[in-house]
């Protein structure tokens, strides 16, 4: 399954905190990407990587950790990447 591996990819890669993965692949089946066999997720991602990167380096450092994933498997991608200081409460591991 792909969230799954997803899952093993970034926690590998990056050692979140935190980590929540969506598959809204069902709510785009009719979709042109969904039909080629891409999914459709979305990440909710906490790790110490991220504390002073900019939103475009906390996402380079996520597709850079999903690889060749990003490729064939997922067709869209959401991505709320934070910092453990930007956690908002309430949300833990």
């Amino acid at each position: 399954m792909t969230s799954e591996l997803i899952k093993q990819l970034l926690t590998d890669e990056l050692k979140p905190e935190f980590l929540e993965i969506l598959d809204n692949s069902a709510a785009h089946a009719g979709h042109a990407g969904a039909r080629s066999g891409g999914g459709h997720f979305h990440v909710t991602i906490v790790a110490d990587i991220f504390d002073g990167k900019s939103l475009v380096q906390r996402h380079q450092l996520i597709y850079k950790a999903l690889g060749d994933l990003m490729k064939h498997q997922i067709h869209a991608l959401g991505i709320n990447a934070l910092s453990p200081s930007e956690q908002p409460k309430g949300k833990h591991q």
